[in-house]
């Protein structure tokens, strides 16, 4: 898959997704090696009004949404693939007035659970602000929303 045909699949994925919409999150850069998304820093995202620092559920929201989405840079084709765990440790605070990014990657994908990880960072990659860890049910090419497939596992009912 192009790196431009993932970028609109990536695109077209954080559409329909309302939070995000409110959020302004935006696709940064897609490509088979992972997907990077933007936090754009508003007033509406900040924690704490005396020094500006972004709200830690904000920066939550974009961090399973980046390693949510990053499953359309390894699936063929679309998925619902809906978070099962996440777990993101915060290193430090993100700086106000700044824009922060998402960065995550799936380094395991099996037929029942796409494994994830990744940082949000701002101005340096090197100097994340979170790490995260997440892993994402496959539930199969055209589920829609309340009819998933029934599980690969024999004894295990849906």
């Amino acid at each position: 898959m192009s790196n431009t045909f993932l970028l609109e699949k990536a695109q077209r994925f954080l559409t329909v997704l309302r939070h995000c919409q409110v959020l302004g999150l935006q696709v940064h850069d897609a490509s088979p090696q992972g997907l990077t998304l933007r936090l754009p820093y508003s007033p509406q995202i900040v924690g704490d009004p005396e020094s500006g620092v972004i709200h830690g559920g904000a920066i939550t929201t974009l961090m399973d949404t980046t390693c949510g989405i990053s499953t359309v840079c390894v699936l063929a084709e679309f998925e619902v693939c809906p978070t099962l765990d996440l777990r993101i440790d915060y290193m430090h605070p993100a700086e106000p007035n700044k824009d922060v990014f998402g960065f995550a990657e799936c380094y395991r994908v099996t037929p029942n659970i796409i494994f994830t990880r990744g940082y949000a960072y701002q101005d340096d990659p090197a100097q994340p602000i979170a790490h995260v860890v997440g892993t994402f049910m496959r539930m199969g090419k055209g589920t829609t929303a309340g009819k998933p497939r029934k599980p690969d596992i024999q004894g295990v009912g849906a």
